[in-house]
C-alpha cells in the first residue's frame, strides 16, 4: 500500500538566466572536441534515396529508362502512366511523357507496380 502522507519534493525553480540546465553531462563530449572515444559521423545524402533496398534507391538506378508505373488510387482504382524516369525524390518521382515531353510528378507512396522495359530502343506508346 502506498503512503499517501509522504511529502513530495518541490520542483527546482529555474530562472531565465539560470545556466544550471545548460551544463554538459560529465564525461560527455561537446561538438568539435575529442574525448578519446569513438566519434560518429553522419553520412552525406539521404539513406533512403541512395540505398537500393528501398524503392526510391532502386528507382534511382532506373533514371533515364522508359518505365510504366501503376498507381493505386483509393481502394480499387488503378491508373498507369508511362514515360522516361527523370528524377526520384523521397516522396515523388518525375516522368517525362514521350508524346508531349510534359513532366509529371507522381506520388511514390501510391505506386504499386513499376515495369522497366527490356528493349529501351523501342519506346512504348502511352
Amino acid at each position: 500500500m502506498w503512503n499517501s502522507e509522504s511529502p513530495m519534493m518541490p520542483m527546482p525553480k529555474f530562472g531565465m538566466h539560470d545556466d544550471t540546465r545548460q551544463k554538459p553531462t560529465p564525461g560527455a563530449s561537446t561538438p568539435g572536441t575529442s574525448t578519446g572515444t569513438q566519434e560518429h559521423a553522419i553520412a552525406p545524402g539521404s539513406p533512403i534515396v541512395n540505398n537500393p533496398l528501398y524503392n526510391q534507391g532502386w528507382l534511382q538506378g532506373q533514371i533515364g529508362k522508359y518505365i510504366r508505373v501503376a498507381f493505386l488510387l483509393g481502394t480499387n482504382t488503378f491508373q498507369d502512366r508511362g514515360g522516361t524516369l527523370q528524377e526520384v525524390g523521397i516522396s515523388f518521382i518525375v516522368l517525362k511523357e514521350t508524346s508531349t515531353n510534359n513532366l509529371i510528378m507522381c506520388d511514390i507512396y501510391s505506386i504499386k507496380f513499376v515495369t522497366v522495359f527490356a528493349n529501351q530502343t523501342i519506346k512504348c506508346q502511352d
